[in-house]
C-alpha cells in the first residue's frame, strides 16, 4: 500500500509565481502574495505551510485557482499597491467584493465600502418614458329623486379615461405609481407599464349611482395637497412633473405639439 501523497510546499520567497486564476495567468511573487498575512492568499502561501486543497498545483511554479480570472487583476493590483486603483466607470464592485470576500482581504473589502459610500446616487442611465391617454365618454341614465313620491329619468356624461405608462426606469415607473392615487389599475411590479382606469363624477350624477356603475377617481399629490385628476391636462401635469425630476426631456407630443397639456401622447428621452 503506497503512503498517501505529501502535500506540496509553498515556494520559496524571491522567486515568481505563476497563478492560473479561472484560466487567467499571473505572475507575481510570494511578498505580494502575502502581503496580508491573515487573508486567504496570505494563509495559502506562508512559508512552512502545505498546500491546501482548493490551489491546485500543476508543477513548475503553476498554481491553479478556481475564481473570476478578470476580477483577480484588480486583487492582485491592491496587493501590490496598497490601495484601490479601479478604472473610471468601472461597474463590478459587486463581483469584486464577492472576491475580495473569498479571498479574506480585510483591507480591500474596507476600501471598497468606502468607494460605494463615496459613489452615493449613481448618474441616471439613459431610459425611455412614454405617456397615452384617452377618454371615452358615455351617456349613464339614472332615477333622480325630486320629491317624496316623484323620480324623474335623467342623464348625465360619464368621461371614462385610460392612460398606459411605459418606462424602462423602474424608480421613475416607482415615482409614478407613488403620485398617483391608483382607480383601477395594473400595478404589477417589475414590468415597465402603468395602467390607469378612473371616471371623474360628474355633480348631476348621485353618489349611490357612481359607485353602483363600478366607477372610480383618480386622486394625485401627497398629504396635505391630495387633488383629484379630472380630466387629461391635469394627468399630463403631473406626468410631466415627474418625468422632470428624474432627468428625463420632452421629445414628441402627438397630435398637436402646440397643446401639451390635451395631447393624447407624450414621449420623453433621457441620454
Amino acid at each position: 500500500i503506497s503512503p498517501p501523497p505529501v502535500p506540496a510546499s509553498p515556494p520559496s520567497f524571491g522567486g515568481p509565481v505563476t497563478l492560473n486564476v479561472g484560466g487567467t495567468l499571473y505572475s507575481t511573487t510570494l511578498e505580494t502574495l502575502t502581503r496580508f498575512p491573515d487573508s486567504m492568499l496570505g494563509a495559502m502561501f506562508r512559508d512552512g505551510t502545505p498546500m491546501p486543497a482548493n490551489l491546485n498545483h500543476q508543477g513548475g511554479g503553476h498554481y491553479f485557482i478556481d475564481r473570476d480570472g478578470k476580477a483577480f487583476r484588480h486583487i492582485l493590483n491592491f496587493l501590490r499597491l496598497g490601495r484601490l486603483d479601479l478604472p473610471r466607470g468601472y461597474g463590478e464592485t459587486a463581483l469584486l467584493r464577492a472576491e475580495a470576500d473569498f479571498y479574506q482581504i480585510r483591507p480591500l473589502l474596507d476600501a471598497l465600502r468606502e468607494l460605494e459610500a463615496s459613489r452615493g446616487t449613481p448618474a441616471p442611465t439613459a431610459a425611455l418614458l412614454h405617456a397615452d391617454v384617452d377618454v371615452s365618454p358615455r351617456l349613464v341614465h339614472f332615477s333622480a329623486r325630486r320629491g317624496p313620491h316623484h323620480y324623474e329619468l335623467s342623464s348625465v356624461q360619464v368621461d371614462t379615461f385610460r392612460a398606459n405608462l411605459f418606462c424602462t426606469d423602474p424608480e421613475c415607473l416607482g415615482a409614478m405609481r407613488a403620485r398617483f392615487g391608483v382607480a383601477i389599475g395594473d400595478r404589477v411590479e417589475g414590468g415597465p407599464h402603468f395602467r390607469l382606469e378612473w371616471a371623474p363624477r360628474p355633480t348631476e350624477l348621485p353618489e349611490v349611482e357612481y359607485s353602483r356603475l363600478g366607477l372610480q377617481p383618480l386622486w394625485t399629490g401627497g398629504p396635505g395637497e391630495r387633488r383629484e385628476v379630472v380630466g387629461t391636462p391635469t394627468f399630463l401635469e403631473e406626468v410631466l412633473r415627474v418625468a422632470l425630476e428624474h432627468g428625463f426631456r420632452l421629445d414628441s407630443v402627438f397630435p398637436d405639439p402646440e397643446d401639451l397639456l390635451n395631447s393624447r401622447s407624450l414621449r420623453f428621452v433621457r441620454h
